[in-house]
């Protein structure tokens, strides 16, 4: 299974690649596999270094507040860190 998540795209440079900003982490990936305009601003799902698809910002959001949620309840303990760490839980506050 693959899980990806909403990242919001900071610049684009002259390559096609993106810096883009997941729940605080900067990275770098490829827009080479999505075949529409990508702006500065809007979110899109990463996987391996490449952005797969365009998602509208609202739904980007949801999502991202759900994966808060999660993280708050591993770091409380209410969800055991081993039903899921993303390796986001420690990096939210």
């Amino acid at each position: 299974m693959c899980l990806s998540i909403p990242s919001r795209v900071v610049e684009i440079d002259e390559n096609n690649n993106a810096t883009v900003e997941t729940l605080g982490i900067l990275r770098k990936v490829s827009l080479d596999l999505i075949d529409e305009e990508v702006r500065e601003g809007e979110y899109v799902l990463i996987h391996v270094g490449f952005a797969m698809s365009k998602i509208d910002e609202k739904e980007a959001k949801e999502s991202l507040s759900i994966y808060e949620e999660i993280a708050n309840q591993m770091r409380d303990g209410t969800i055991d860190e081993l039903e899921g760490d993303m390796g986001f839980a420690d990096r939210l506050n």
